[in-house]
This record gives structure tokens, sequence and C-alpha cells, in this order.
């Protein structure tokens, strides 16, 4: 059946909402760290708790999404999620918050459920088209995510984040079961099968090689992300946090222009599309990285950095769903297993670098992360390309 427009921006705003609740405490650590009485220290934690949630998620939950009806899944995870939240909300203690944001992480891979879903709703022409809209709700989330909770916070409390999330989760819930089509599937071989043919992807190019290329590709993400604040807080700028959560407006611009590629997947340009949007990841960082003496330069590199990251992701999903259409959520399920790896090797070396070699380092790592994506992709090109010879001219050595 065939996504309309209404059900694409319901899947796109399933997926806004989910991947947001794992982003939104970032801008608020210190006032959360202030109200509940906690040591600097202990602040990493409120991040970590529901990106632990959100990677054992993936692995164990997303591929439920090839057992059972992915309507009511995706309904069933939502309302989860939403308890997590009103745990949240109302935690007068670091255990219940703890607690509830990695309920939160670990439903909020419904995400990867919603988009594996688009996915088989669309028709093979479309699938690209469909994958770009509903995947810019996932950099739709991930940056504005820092805008919501900075205007949240400042009006009624970082408490209120939470509540917000909470409802909308619920009202979400509520409209998946009255709009989405039932999707019944075929439970037979048991979830252990699921999790071995899971287990059996890492074994094929296509799959390592995408997950590769995402590996590198959100790491250098999370580079940017997680480290732009730092330069931007310091001398000569000394941006307010509300200020410096603006650039997510740029980003935006930068992924939402990004939803053509699904089309130019659809066309048969995915691979071409890949490499031309890895050389411009690259080549974004020669901007991005003058942030001690040009704004104008950032919001340039930030527009051109989530353009190249979102056009790269959804080729990636388009050429491993259509690869395996017989279970996509597992494939997107195992795929995001590497974006979650880089996005928190990205995040933990930028900081790390920043402190030594400041924030020229950082922007090296984040070319060099970029660069590694590339050298993944070309060689992965030269492979495919081989084997075509190789077939044409010595089929039978071609098993």
């Amino acid at each position: 059946m065939k996504p309309t427009l209404d059900r694409r921006m319901l899947l796109a705003t399933i997926c806004a909402v989910t991947v947001a609740t794992v982003y939104v405490a970032q801008p608020v650590l210190t006032q959360i760290g202030d109200d509940l009485g906690l040591a600097e220290a202990g602040l990493g934690w409120i991040v970590t708790a529901g990106q632990i949630g959100y990677l054992i998620g993936l692995a164990f939950l997303v591929p439920l999404g090839d057992m059972f009806d992915r309507r009511k899944l995706i309904a069933g995870h939502l309302l989860l999620a939403a308890t997590g939240m009103a745990l949240a909300a109302v935690a007068a203690d670091l255990w219940l918050l703890l607690a509830g944001l990695a309920l939160t992480g670990l439903f909020a891979v419904v995400v990867q459920t919603t988009v594996a879903f688009a996915a088989d709703l669309s028709a093979e022409t479309e699938r690209g088209r469909t994958l770009g809209a509903v995947t810019s709700g996932v950099i739709l989330g991930i940056l504005g995510a820092r805008v919501l909770a900075g205007a949240l916070a400042a009006l009624w409390g970082w408490r209120s984040i939470y509540v917000a999330l909470a409802a909308l989760l619920l009202a979400l819930a509520y409209l998946v079961l009255r709009l989405l089509p039932a999707d019944p599937r075929d439970a037979r071989g048991g979830y252990g099968a699921v999790l071995l043919s899971l287990g059996g992807l890492f074994r094929e190019r296509l799959f390592v090689s995408r997950g590769l290329i995402a590996f590198f590709l959100f790491a250098s993400f999370g580079v940017l992300w997680s480290g732009l604040t730092l330069p931007l807080a310091a001398a000569p700028w000394h941006l307010s946090t509300a200020q410096i959560g603006l650039f997510g407006i740029a980003g935006l611009a930068g992924a939402l222009g990004a939803a053509r590629a699904g089309r130019w997947a659809d066309a048969g340009r995915g691979s071409i599309v890949t490499g031309s949007a890895l050389a411009l990841l690259a080549a974004s960082w020669a901007a991005t990285g003058q942030a001690t003496w040009s704004l104008w330069l950032v919001v340039a590199g930030v527009v051109v950095l989530d353009f190249a990251v979102q056009a790269v992701h959804v080729s990636n999903q388009h050429l491993l769903t259509a690869a395996h259409s017989h279970r996509t959520s597992s494939v997107i399920g195992g795929y995001m297993l590497f974006y979650s790896l880089g996005s928190a090797v990205g995040a933990t070396a930028t900081t790390a670098i920043y402190s030594a070699a400041g924030w020229a380092g950082s922007s090296v790592l984040g070319a060099a992360f970029a660069l590694g994506a590339l050298t993944v992709w070309a060689v992965d090109r030269r492979t495919v390309q081989t084997l075509k010879r190789n077939s044409t001219t010595s089929p039978s050595r071609i098993t």
C-alpha cells in the first residue's frame, strides 16, 4: 500500500519526536544538575542512560518488526517511551531520572521500525523518496531538540520538556492506530532465528560497507554537534546556550534540502550521490573549522555538512532496504548500530581533541572521519566494478 502524504508526515513526525527524546537533555544538563543537586561529574550519565537504552533496543527490539504487526508495535513502543518521559518529568532523584531516560531510549528505537515500515509501504520506484521524507524527521528531531529544549526550559523549566514529549508520544500512538494500515507478519522461525539472521548480515559486503560508511559519517557528525558548543561559547564569541542552539536551524536547512537525495536514489544514482556527498562532507570542515574567527563560514559549513550526512544516510538505507526487502527491520536496526557507535566515538573524541589542540584539531578529526567514509565508498565501488568485470569474462568464477 502506497503511503499517502498524511502518512508520510505522520511517520516523519514519529521519527522527529522519538529521536528528540534522546537528545533534549544535552542543552539543559546544567539546569537539571542544579535542580537535583547533582555533581558535575554525574551529569554525563543523564545523556548516557538514554543512549545505552537506544543501543540495546537497536539490537534486541528493532528485529521484532520482522515478526509482528508494525502498526501495533510502533504504537506500543510509543506508549512505553511516553512512560519513560513521564518518569523523567517527575523524578526527584537521579536514579529515577536515569531509569526514565533509559526506558525511553530503549523504546525510542521505534524510529527504525518506522523507517522500515515506510520502506515497505512504498513502491520500489518511490522508496527513496519516502525514505528521504521520513528520515528527514530524524535530523529534524536531533537538531530541533536543542531549540525546543532551550525554549521550554527558559519558560517553564527542564521538566516541561519531558511533559511535552510524553504528551506528543501519546498523541502519536493514537494517530498510528487510526491512520496506519495493519501489517500482518509471519512470525515463523521465532525470535532467535531473527537475531541469528541479523548476525548473518555482518558477513555481507553491501551491509558491512554501508555500515562502515555510516560509522565514519556519524562520527564526523558527532564531532561537529558535540564539539561546536566549545569554540562558540569561548572567546571571542561567548555565545549563550540559546544562541548556540540557533545554529541547529542552519543544520535543519541543509538536512531538509537533502530530502531530494531519495529521488536520486530511486533514479539509480545512489552510489554517485553517496560519493559526491562524502566529498562535500570532507570539504565542509574547511569552513566549519574557522569557528574562531567567522560565524558565517560556520553557518555555511553546517548547512553543507548536514546536507551531505542526510543525503548519504538516505542513499544507504535505500540500498539496504531494496536488497533486503524481506527483512527491512533487521537490516535497518543492524545498520543503525554503526550509526550509534560512530556518533558516540565522534562525541567522545571531539572533547578530548579540543582540550589538546583546540577547534582546529577537532576540525581535522571531523574531516578525517569524512575521508574515512569516502575511502570505504571508493574501495567498495572498485570491488563491485571488479566483480562485474569478472562475471562478464568468467561467469563460472562468481558464486
